[in-house]
């Protein structure tokens, strides 16, 4: 155990249970999104990254948000133009990346949720849940209203949570020969490391649950985050203590 694990930096991976007592399910989408990138200049590549979601962020008021409505891959220059101008929208120092989506999810929603819910790379709570959380002293939790029908009488009010996207992969689980950054689009090459190791020099200290900027559809919890949820007995997902170093 490292002195910072003593001291408390413990981090979990929130993950969605199974078998689950919840049958619920979200038939739902982001209204905006970047294009993704066709044929980098600087490595060739064609991408779209998974997991960037940024609900709160409403494009409403800008006059060219038919742009961002159409899922699709452009050239650098374009995709560059589309970033920059949607960037003042976006708040300070939240990754754009190729496929980056925003605004709330609509759709319909079916089943039986709990007071979290985890889907598709989306952490989504009941509004009962993120104001306990709220209470308990939790940092960075801020939730945007999901626009949901439902089968039933009452569908779920859920919200999704806009999550910071922070922290590191630790060099050790990384593959030694893996090529560098592409340097036009930042893209690299390598898989999932299994298992992977947080670097803790990287771990965020003024939010409770964030996305790994290293591999965004990971969603990571802090200590403080496990113990509120236990504490106040809120279902829907469990935790796994992943390693830090």
């Amino acid at each position: 155990m490292t002195p910072k694990e003593e001291a408390g930096l413990r981090i979990y991976q929130v993950e969605a249970p199974r078998p689950s007592r919840y049958t619920g399910n979200l038939n739902a989408a982001h209204r905006w999104s970047l294009p993704g990138l066709a044929d980098c200049p600087g490595g060739g590549a064609t991408w779209s990254t998974a997991g960037l979601h940024y609900p709160c962020v409403d494009l409403t008021s800008l006059p060219t948000r038919h742009e961002y409505e159409e899922p699709r891959p452009e050239p650098y220059e374009e995709w560059a133009r589309l970033r920059e101008q949607v960037r003042p929208q976006v708040p300070p120092g939240f990754a754009l990346m190729p496929g980056t989506k925003f605004g709330p999810m609509t759709g319909r929603a079916s089943g039986t949720f709990g007071q979290l819910h985890l889907q598709a790379w989306s952490l989504s709570l009941r509004r009962e849940a993120l104001e306990q959380l709220r209470q308990s002293g939790l940092q960075g939790l801020n939730g945007c209203p999901m626009q949901l029908k439902g089968s039933g009488r009452n569908p779920p009010e859920l919200l999704e949570l806009q999550l910071t996207p922070c922290g590191r992969f630790h060099p050790d689980c990384l593959p030694s020969d893996r090529e560098p950054p592409c340097p036009t689009c930042g893209v690299e090459s390598y898989g999932l490391p299994a298992p992977y190791l947080l670097d803790t020099t990287s771990i965020p200290t003024t939010v409770d649950v964030f996305r790994l900027a290293d591999w965004p559809t990971l969603i990571l919890a802090t200590q403080r985050f496990v113990d509120a949820v236990q504490r106040l007995e809120l279902d829907g997902v469990t935790f796994r203590q992943v390693a830090a170093r």
